[in-house]
């Protein structure tokens, strides 16, 4: 049996498809995708692009083009078998390497990209998408961005937005935390923002609306990345992301990755338990808990802490949860901010890049009430809500 039984959303790739690629046939083309780039069926786009186009080269973005690779781990040039086409790797050991060269786009007639974005700033796909933009202005590629939905829904644009100083492969662009677009409004985001002139194609969706979780859309969850497993992980990923500037475990090593949050240092979770909640958080449930990390942050050592329980999505603010959890956290003795390199920046903090500015660290270091963190964090909420409406795609209806 297929996977496109009771689909109430098209992709932008089912579309396609649909359409038998017109328009595209027999052209030069090259792919920036992963796993995640399939339609309702599970059929890959390269296979797609393999049968209408001539698929010259794919790009793969974090992670590899089977998205097995852990975070930050560095992946090489491979070659695909399947396709017998090269696969540049677009997550090397270097920052260069993020950037897509003009000169791999030079015989290609169009890049093509489908791929599943999560919905948050630190998310790195959306900025290999942003650099492969670059690369197609200064190579004069057409790009079609074949859209999907935003699996955390399109609504609710929250969080701080970068200053200049800090940004990085979590915040390459000033956006809020929580960014409430489609990639395919995110690409005419960069587009006006970086001032390109270029060929941008972005292929909607149909039946979606900005109200949806993906488990709402009827179309097939793929995991994008080892540590993105499933919806809750990517509902809970805009707050629980800020761990990794910590010295807290965010779960990874475990099956419950960003849900989890704990360190060894954690004397009594309980206590710890009811401090976090004390700060009027809606939406979830905060359980006490042990767990034990099979690999990354304190591999193999027993760590307390809570498992958040989300209970009503609707009202579940993640930001706000994970804050609560760093701001108690900081009064554990132990508890350090991350200090090794963290997404090619060592000069840095890594909690700096994750909240794009010193704003929130120096808060609580400097004895804060959690309601003044809070505040300020809320700052910019207007102001995010009346950009969002600027790139907001006209056609995915606000209805549930």
């Amino acid at each position: 049996m297929g996977c496109n039984m009771g689909v109430k959303v098209k992709s932008g790739l089912d579309l396609l498809v649909e359409d038998n690629f017109s328009g595209y046939t027999n052209k030069k083309s090259a792919l920036l995708s992963n796993p995640t780039g399939v339609d309702s069926a599970m059929t890959h786009i390269a296979d797609h692009l393999n049968a209408h186009t001539q698929l010259t080269r794919i790009f793969a973005p974090e992670h590899g083009l089977f998205a097995d690779a852990q975070d930050m781990a560095h992946v090489g040039d491979t070659h695909s078998e399947r396709y017998r086409v090269p696969v540049r790797s677009l997550y090397g050991a270097q920052y260069d390497t993020l950037h897509m060269n003009p000169k791999d786009l030079e015989d290609i007639d169009i890049l093509f990209i489908d791929i599943q974005d999560i919905g948050s700033r630190y998310y790195t796909f959306a900025y290999t998408a942003a650099f492969a933009l670059r690369a197609c202005a200064a190579s004069n590629t057409h790009c079609v961005v074949l859209d999907r939905p935003n699996p955390i829904t399109g609504t609710k644009p929250f969080g701080s937005w970068v200053e200049p100083k800090y940004k990085s492969f979590v915040g390459e662009y000033s956006l809020p935390n929580r960014t409430g677009w489609t990639l395919g409004e995110l690409m005419h985001f960069f587009k006006d923002a970086d001032k390109l002139e270029c060929s941008l194609e972005v292929i909607d969706m149909a039946g979606w609306n900005r109200s949806m979780f993906f488990d709402q859309t009827g179309l097939p969850w793929v995991m994008p990345s080892p540590n993105m497993p499933t919806l809750d992980t990517a509902i809970v990923y805009p707050g629980g992301c800020l761990i990794e500037g910590t010295n807290l475990s965010e779960g990874r090593g475990t099956t419950r990755p960003f849900e989890l949050v704990g360190a060894p240092y954690i004397q009594d979770p309980f206590e710890f338990q009811a401090r976090v909640a004390s700060h009027g958080l809606k939406g979830a449930m905060l359980r006490p808990t042990y767990f034990t990390p099979m690999f990354q942050k304190h591999y193999g050592k027993l760590c307390a802490g809570l498992q958040v329980h989300i209970h009503d999505r609707r009202v579940f603010d993640s930001m706000k949860v994970y804050s609560a959890i760093i701001y108690e956290a900081f009064k554990e003795p132990g508890f350090d901010w991350r200090r090794e390199t963290y997404e090619f920046v060592d000069d840095r903090l890594a909690m700096d890049l994750l909240f794009g500015s010193t704003r929130e660290r120096s808060l609580i270091e400097g004895g804060a009430s959690f309601d003044e963190l809070w505040s300020a964090q809320c700052a910019m909420r207007e102001q995010t809500q009346n950009r969002h409406q600027r790139y907001a795609n006209p056609n995915y209806s606000n209805e549930a």
